[in-house]
């Protein structure tokens, strides 16, 4: 590795969220942060294009990467990329990806709540107010989580503009046994707005396959206007996803008028 493609690959670190260098022996560099406990470990190949090892904190990010990066795949472990752009694209998506699943997501939130209860005035902490703070705490890192994990587009229709989408729970907020099932970033999908509403009020699910179920209450009519009359599917669906579908689809045709407050 010549000081050239060290440069360029500290940089591609430092620019894509990997902007601690552990390790820069002759023949790699070792990159990790401070936001995330995933490490990458690049060296270059005799074809002159990156070696990508990496040491997950989270055991979902390399099947994750896999599936975004199939053709990229070396091993279980590690990709080869040809440019410095891939590399850079490579890592973000690896850096986006810990800082959304769920042990990392747990992590923060926790270390987030107790910096929001810090700052309370004396006194005006009690158990409503503690609540409060962890649903609003929860739920804006909750839709952190679920816009990186999905690259910042609907997880059907790819449309990409913030203020139209909505993370849903597939197990609604107040029904999740633990904090970690409240921020599990499978347990939901990132929506457009009228599908967040649809799916938060158990009107549309997904089947096995990630095919859109649309419950008979809402008529042929209201389907067309509401795009719903072509066949949908998830833009992926990861193993992760079944456990809260099969809840929600427990659910599905429930009544209409429920209100679950899953919107985020």
């Amino acid at each position: 590795m010549n000081p050239l493609q060290r440069t360029l690959i500290e940089k591609a670190g430092h620019d894509n969220g990997f902007e601690h260098v552990l390790v820069q022996e002759p023949a790699v560099v070792a990159m990790a942060s401070a936001r995330h406990q995933a490490c990458a470990v690049v060296s270059v190949s005799t074809s002159g294009g990156f070696n990508i090892l990496f040491q997950p904190a989270s055991p979902a990010l390399l099947p994750e990467l896999h599936r975004t990066f199939e053709g990229a795949a070396a091993s279980v472990d590690s990709f080869n990329v040809a440019t410095v752009a891939d590399l850079a694209l490579l890592l973000r998506r690896a850096a986006s990806l810990s800082q959304a699943l769920p042990s990392q997501a747990a992590q923060d939130y926790q270390a987030e709540v107790a910096e929001a209860l810090d700052k309370l005035p004396a006194g005006s902490r009690g158990t409503e107010v503690e609540r409060l703070v962890r649903q609003r705490v929860g739920q804006d890192r909750f839709r952190t989580a679920m816009l990186g994990y999905w690259g910042g587009a609907c997880a059907v229709k790819k449309v990409s503009i913030p203020a139209v989408l909505r993370a849903s729970h597939a197990k609604p907020w107040a029904d999740c046994a633990s904090d970690e099932e409240r921020l599990d970033v499978f347990n939901g999908f990132l929506l457009c707005a009228h599908l967040d509403a649809l799916f938060d009020r158990f009107l549309i699910s997904f089947d096995e396959a990630g095919w859109m179920l649309v419950s008979p209450s809402i008529s042929t009519k209201d389907g067309e206007l509401l795009g719903l009359t072509d066949p949908l599917q998830l833009r992926w669906l990861a193993p992760e996803h079944a456990s809260y579908l099969r809840y929600h689809r427990m659910r599905f045709n429930g009544t209409p008028n429920a209100e679950t407050g899953n919107d985020i």
